[in-house]
C-alpha cells in the first residue's frame, strides 16, 4: 500500500468526463494497481478513484514534455527628462510567460484494462510518500448475517410458536431452498424465509415457495411465516394480504438466549 499525501489535479475520461483543481490532497495506490483520491473531508468515499483490473505508470516529466518552468527576467524601466538625460531606473522581475505552468513532480496515468477510460493524476509537489506492506487480510466477519439468523431460529425454533418443531433448515423447493421448515404446535407445515431488513421482495420469495410446496400432498397446508429484523409497512401489508405471519427477530436476545455462558448483565 503506497499513500502519497501531494498537492495534486486530476482528470478523469472514458465514460464520464470529470476533474479535481489542484488541491492538497491523499493519493492511495494498492497492491492491484488502483489508485483512489482522498480529501480531507467526507467519509470512505474517495473524490475520484480507477479500480483494478488496470494498469498504472508513473511518469516524471521533464523540462519540454509541453510544460515549462516558470522563469523570469529582468526588466528596467528607464524614465528621461525633457531635455534627454536619465532621471530614473526602476528593475522589476516579470514572468516571461504569464500562462508557463510548473513542471509537475510526478503524473500517474491509470488505465482500465476492461474500457478505455483513463485517471491521470499530476502530482505537483510531495508532502510524503510512504509504502507499507500491509500482508495478508483476513477479511471482514459479518455478524448478525441472514445465516446467522436462521442458525438461531432454528435452534430456538419455539419462537415461532409453542410446540414447534424444526424439520429442517434449507427446504428444497423446486425454485430454491426456503429457509426453515417446521411444524407448529398444531402440526401444520410452516415455511419460513429469512431476511434481515424484510422488504416486498422477500413477501414474492416466500408467497413462490408456499405456492409450491402445497402441490406437495404429504405437505399440505403448508402456511408462511415471513420473519425479518426489520420489516417495512409495505411488506407487512402484503404479507397480512398473502396469508402469511410477520415475526420480529432480536438478533441480540437471541445470540443471548443460545449463549450459556454467565454473563453479568
Amino acid at each position: 500500500m503506497r499513500i502519497i499525501v501531494a498537492d495534486c489535479s486530476a482528470v478523469y475520461s472514458g465514460r464520464l468526463n470529470a476533474s479535481l483543481p489542484m488541491a492538497k490532497r491523499v493519493l492511495m495506490i494498492k497492491a492491484d494497481q488502483s489508485l483512489l483520491i482522498f480529501s480531507e473531508l467526507g467519509s470512505y468515499k474517495p473524490l475520484n478513484w480507477m479500480a483494478a483490473p488496470c494498469t498504472i505508470r508513473e511518469v516524471t516529466p521533464e523540462q519540454g514534455d509541453g510544460m515549462v518552468s516558470v522563469s523570469q527576467k529582468e526588466e528596467t524601466e528607464v524614465s528621461v527628462d525633457p531635455e534627454g538625460d536619465v532621471v530614473a531606473e526602476d528593475s522589476a522581475k516579470t514572468d516571461i510567460d504569464a500562462g508557463a505552468e510548473a513542471v509537475p513532480e510526478k503524473v500517474f496515468r491509470v488505465a482500465a484494462q476492461k474500457s478505455t477510460d483513463v485517471l491521470e493524476v499530476t502530482v505537483q509537489h510531495v508532502y510524503s510518500d510512504e509504502t507499507y506492506d500491509l500482508g495478508e487480510d483476513p477479511g471482514l466477519v459479518k455478524d448478525g448475517v441472514e445465516d446467522h439468523l436462521q442458525y438461531y431460529l432454528a435452534q430456538q425454533i419455539e419462537r415461532i410458536g409453542k410446540g414447534a418443531k424444526l424439520v429442517r433448515r434449507e427446504y428444497p423447493t423446486p425454485v430454491g431452498p426456503v429457509d426453515i421448515m417446521a411444524i407448529d404446535g398444531n402440526g401444520q407445515h410452516v415455511a419460513i424465509e429469512i431476511k434481515r431488513h424484510g422488504g416486498i421482495d422477500g413477501v414474492e420469495q416466500l408467497t413462490r415457495y408456499v405456492k409450491l410446496l402445497n402441490k406437495d400432498p404429504l405437505l399440505a397446508p403448508v402456511r408462511g411465516m415471513f420473519a425479518a429484523q426489520t420489516i417495512t409497512p409495505q411488506a407487512r401489508v402484503l404479507a397480512t394480504e398473502r396469508g402469511f405471519e410477520c415475526l420480529i427477530l432480536d438478533y441480540e436476545d437471541m445470540k443471548g438466549t443460545d449463549d450459556d455462558s454467565l454473563r453479568l448483565f
